[in-house]
Formats: C-alpha cells, sequence, structure tokens
C-alpha cells in the first residue's frame, strides 16, 4: 500500500441512550483523550470534534451532556444503535467531499471510558498507513467478581484479538463510505461494517494497546449487545452451563 498521508481531521461518535449516570464518566475521558492529542510534540494536531447522539432518551442524559459545552449534540428517535452512530458520522461529516483519506472516525459508547492514548494510538496506527482500528474491551466493577473472572478467562486482550466492539474501534472516513457507512440496525452494526471493510481488503490492526473501560451492567441499552453478553455469562455461571464466546 502507498502511503495515505497524515490525518488532519478526527471525528468521534458517542451515541448515548439514558445514560444520565454513566455520561460524565466517559466524557470527562474522552476529554483527556483529546487533550492527549494536543500534547503531542512535532505534529500538528488535527481538528477534533466529537459528537454525543441522545438517541431516544427519557432521563437527563442531554442535560448532562450540555455540560460539555464543546461536544455537539444530537437528538435522534430511531431507537438503533446503528442508525445512532451513522447519524452521528454524518452530523460531523455532512458531505460526500468530507469522506477522505485524511479523516479519521472513532466511535466508542456512553457507557465506556476511553484511556488517554485512545486517540493518539489511532492517529500513530493511521500515520503508518492503516485503514481500521479494533480495540478491546473491559468490564467494570458493575459485573461480578465471579462473571468477572469467567468473562477474562474467555477473552484474549492481546495484540491479533478476535474481538469487534462499536466501543472502540476507529476507521478512515473514505474506507467508511466505501464500505456502505454503519447499518441501520438493532445489533452487531460493528460486525457487519467491519465485514464490508474486510471485504474490500482494507489494511486493519487489532490492537490492546487501548483498552476501553465499559460498563458491566446486565441491563443494556441494545438488544444483544455487551450487556446480553454479560448477562449470558452470568446465567451460564450460576448454572454451571459452558462458556458462550
Amino acid at each position: 500500500m502507498t502511503g495515505r498521508g497524515p490525518i488532519d481531521e478526527l471525528v468521534v461518535v458517542i451515541p448515548a441512550r439514558n445514560e444520565e449516570e454513566l455520561l460524565p464518566r466517559c466524557l470527562d475521558a474522552m476529554t483527556a483523550a483529546i487533550a492527549e492529542v494536543h500534547a503531542v510534540r512535532d505534529l500538528t494536531p488535527p481538528m477534533v470534534s466529537v459528537v454525543i447522539v441522545l438517541d431516544r432518551c427519557t432521563d437527563q442524559t442531554a442535560r448532562v451532556a450540555a455540560g460539555w459545552p464543546d461536544f455537539a449534540r444530537l437528538h435522534t428517535d430511531r431507537g438503533i444503535v446503528g442508525a445512532a452512530r451513522r447519524a452521528g458520522v454524518r452530523h460531523l461529516l455532512p458531505t460526500p467531499a468530507h469522506f477522505t483519506g485524511s479523516t479519521w472516525i472513532a466511535t466508542t459508547d456512553a457507557d465506556s471510558a476511553v484511556p488517554p492514548n485512545w486517540l493518539t494510538a489511532q492517529l500513530a496506527f493511521a500515520r503508518n498507513d492503516v485503514d481500521l482500528v479494533l480495540g478491546t474491551v473491559e468490564p467494570d466493577d458493575c459485573l461480578p467478581e465471579a462473571a468477572r473472572d469467567r468473562w477474562a478467562a474467555q477473552h484474549r486482550l492481546s495484540e491479533g484479538h478476535p474481538h469487534i466492539h462499536g466501543a472502540n474501534l476507529g476507521v478512515r472516513a473514505d474506507r467508511y463510505r466505501q464500505a456502505g457507512e454503519f447499518a441501520c440496525i438493532e445489533r452487531h452494526e460493528d460486525v457487519s461494517l467491519v465485514s464490508a471493510l474486510r471485504a474490500r481488503r482494507v489494511s486493519e490492526i487489532r490492537t490492546a494497546l487501548i483498552p476501553v473501560l465499559t460498563s458491566g451492567r446486565l441491563d443494556g441499552r441494545a438488544p444483544d449487545g455487551f450487556a446480553g453478553y454479560l448477562r449470558g455469562q452470568a446465567d451460564g455461571l450460576a448454572g454451571g452451563a459452558e462458556s458462550l464466546v
């Protein structure tokens, strides 16, 4: 692959549905990650934009989000995480001309907290001609200890890992659009996008260097989402079932 050039625009999409309790943790972590981007020496930092997609919220999530005025807020009423991610990207990149090889899209979730190096690491990968970054997630202390230990035993959180999480994903904007964008589906929109990107043979890296802390709750917002998976783990533990992968 020939050089793709540096990233000069970075957009971050955070879908949120009724996340008034966990959103502050998410946005504080994102603020720290953006500060790391601006602290890098000898490199001109890209323009960074963040949008919080307030999707069918019925609690105080919108009021909480307003406490971070530098982050855009987009209200949607689809109730579908794939549609929320897609709408967030289009809000920050409103025309086809915005989807260039020098623009990077990063996605996470409102119940998650990215590490300080989350954005700087993705930018470094992009400078090395990577088009797709797939990171890992780890449940927080809301998950019972026994279930957390079981989850950890089943997940290889190392370089070259096999996992796909919308809460820890980055992609070059032109490749994203060529792959058809996030599908407007209730579940596995991240897997669907990655499958389309792989069909186009994009350059990808699967890394454990930027682990995202995510909610260990068992009652999630998306059908068959991470909470549903953890609930299955907990149920399996209680019933002595074999592990679910």
